[in-house]
Parts: C-alpha cells; sequence; structure tokens
C-alpha cells in the first residue's frame, strides 16, 4: 500500500523511503510504487474470475430449482385431494389429469437428494391416481 506524506514524498509498503523531486504539477509517484499499481491491475481480473466463480458456486442450479417447484406442485396437488377425500367428496377430474401430468414428466435434478426426494413424490402421485381410476 502506498502513501503521500507530503508533495513529492511517497512510502511503499515493505519499500525502503524513495524521494523524489516533485513533478510540475507538485506530485509524482517514484518507480516502485507504479509497478505496485501495474500489479494490483493484473490481479483485478484473477479476482474478479475467483468473485464470480463463488457466486455460481452458491447458486442453486436451475435444474434444481425447477425440479423443487415440480414436487411441490406435486405435493400442493396431493394434499388438496386429500382434503377433499376428508371432506367426503371424490376431488376433481381436473386435479387428478393435473398430478398425473406433473408425476410422468418430473425434471431430473442435479442434488441427488433432492431427485430421490421428487421421484418418491412422483411415485406417491402414481399410486394414488392408480387407487382413484380403479
Amino acid at each position: 500500500m502506498s502513501g503521500v506524506l507530503g508533495v513529492g514524498r511517497t512510502t511503499g509498503a515493505g519499500a525502503s523511503r524513495i524521494r523524489t523531486t516533485p513533478a510540475a504539477g507538485g506530485f509524482s509517484l517514484a518507480a516502485g510504487a507504479a509497478s505496485q499499481a501495474g500489479a494490483a491491475a493484473g490481479a483485478v481480473p484473477v479476482s474478479l474470475g475467483a468473485m464470480l466463480a463463488l457466486q455460481e458456486a452458491g447458486a442453486e442450479p436451475a435444474r434444481d430449482r425447477a425440479a423443487r417447484r415440480h414436487g411441490q406442485a406435486m405435493l400442493q396437488l396431493l394434499a388438496a385431494l386429500q382434503r377433499a377425500m376428508l371432506a367426503g367428496e371424490g376431488g376433481g377430474e381436473a386435479e387428478l389429469t393435473r398430478l398425473a401430468s406433473l408425476a410422468t414428466e418430473v425434471p431430473l435434478a442435479s442434488d441427488p437428494a433432492l431427485r430421490q426426494a421428487v421421484a418418491a413424490i412422483a411415485l406417491r402421485a402414481s399410486v394414488e391416481l392408480a387407487r382413484r381410476r380403479h
């Protein structure tokens, strides 16, 4: 890190103090400070790439988001069918059709635990559909 001690003087971290003559404007940088600035500018893309990689690693993949929404939609339909059955109703044909389409077109999640959970929900939906159709 460089600091300005006054007009015409600069200091560098870990470097010996270099006294320079003031330029026409009254301010100048030592040669070591210029090379440090160049090195810092070269490190920015590496830093930026690491930051982007970190953000990408922390974000949930799109496939997992789609699988999670799909599983939640199936659970909501199964819960609606359960409430209808407890109320003495058979459940709507539209709900059964929607559940059947969701159970047959399950997106594949990249997370193994999520993939297994969504597959279990789809299996439960298929069992419920088979039970209601017979």
